[in-house]
């Protein structure tokens, strides 16, 4: 059970005061039984009161209003986490679509969560689900090919997307990163009448060569007959076992932002996120990506953190 100790700071800079900053959190552990939180504290510019809730999806979400003028926000969380799942996942291969149909009934979330989006290339996309849905195929197998062949089709890139790109866009143009491709397999998942969710967190692989390691990471839980939800990475082609932190879940990424507010002023702003991951043999990863993101109305614009962040991976 290997214990993980993770700094993860966001700044935001104004090049003139602003107030009335009022901010939704997702940053706190996913409340489950595969992760044991031993210590989080979490520090932010003022000290403001933080109002904590479960939402839609069971995420442990805060929401808290910086009042004053200022210039600078901080939000700073440290965590020291024990992740208690297996480093070996043990699924049913041989769950049937028929028992997928069976425990979907009446389950309003999982029916939800099979739906796809209206795309432009939902063609494109129905195609690649009719690939999949081989005869005689389980449903745990076809979700192992589908992350398959993302990883095989599909190039790790940074920069060339944003929090902004779009299913179609990822289509055309053949590359991304993490965020990318959750989204993307979601969207082929659900055609296949899977229920999946997208899962924002942590990947800590200890510099074994996988992509995402040092960063927020994105990826796939999908319902699996007899089993329940199951992680899958189609950013590096594996089942999540203990080396994936899980933060919160949601349709997409829009219900997962780590962070995401408005404030009230006519200011530019400047974001920088900082993450970094202790292991227990004393190695730390580390990464800060730099994010500039500009208003120059009046209107209270949105941040949407992990998603800036999330396109720089």
């Amino acid at each position: 059970m290997p214990t993980f100790r993770i700094v993860h700071i966001t700044r935001y800079e104004y090049d003139r005061p602003v107030r009335e900053s009022l901010n939704e959190i997702r940053i706190y552990p996913y409340p489950c039984p595969d992760q044991e939180v031993l210590q989080h504290d979490l520090h932010i510019t003022t000290q403001p009161d933080v109002h904590v809730f479960s939402d839609y999806w069971g995420n442990k979400t805060g929401v808290f209003n910086v009042l004053p003028p200022h210039q600078l926000l901080v939000i700073e969380s440290r965590l020291l986490v024990r992740t208690t799942a297996s480093s070996q996942l043990t699924l049913n291969f041989h769950s049937t679509f028929e028992q997928l149909e069976a425990e979907m009934e009446h389950q309003l979330q999982l029916l939800e969560l099979a739906n796809p989006d209206l795309l432009s290339s939902a063609g494109a996309i129905a195609g690649l689900a009719r690939t999949l849905l081989q005869p005689g195929r389980s449903v745990a197998a076809v979700v192992e090919a589908c992350s398959e062949y993302i990883y095989k089709n599909f190039k790790y890139i940074k920069g060339i997307t944003d929090v902004e790109t779009t299913v179609d866009e990822i289509l055309e143009k053949g590359a991304g990163v993490c965020q990318d491709f959750a989204h993307l397999m979601l969207q082929i998942l659900r055609s296949c009448r899977i229920p999946s969710r997208y899962v924002s967190g942590y990947i800590c692989p200890n510099k074994n060569g996988m992509r995402g390691e040092g960063a927020t990471h994105a990826w796939v839980e999908a319902w699996i007959p007899a089993h329940g939800w199951a992680g899958i990475d189609p950013t590096n082609n594996i089942w999540v076992t203990n080396k994936h932190v899980k933060l919160s879940v949601g349709r997409n990424f829009d219900d997962c932002s780590p962070i995401r507010g408005a404030f009230k002023g006519p200011a530019r702003q400047t974001l920088s996120v900082f993450v970094s991951i202790g292991y227990e043999d004393g190695k730390v990863s580390e990464e800060l990506n730099n994010i500039h993101q500009h208003s120059t109305s009046g209107e209270p614009p949105e941040g949407t953190l992990e998603g800036s962040f999330a396109g720089q991976q």
